[in-house]
């Protein structure tokens, strides 16, 4: 899940779930418009251990650069 914020550049967003997430260009941007648009939203379902994993490397990511995206991972 990922929650939107007021000062995480979109353009980065959409690179966390084409690079982290593997999505493509046009589920990224989707992705990401829900987000902007809807506050949250489901970016994938995953076995527990991946879902943490891609969390805490986006989460990472975003902290070296400063900006303050948020995600979580739930069990279904």
């Amino acid at each position: 899940m990922m929650f939107n914020d007021d000062f995480t550049p979109m353009d980065f967003v959409v690179d966390i779930l084409q690079s982290i997430f593997f999505k493509s260009t046009e589920e990224a941007e989707t992705i990401m418009l829900k987000v902007h648009h809807e506050e949250k939203a489901v970016v994938g379902t995953y076995s527990y251990d991946i879902a943490k994993s891609k969390v805490e490397k986006a989460m990472e990511r975003s902290r070296s650069q400063k900006y303050p995206l948020k995600l979580t991972y739930m069990p279904e």
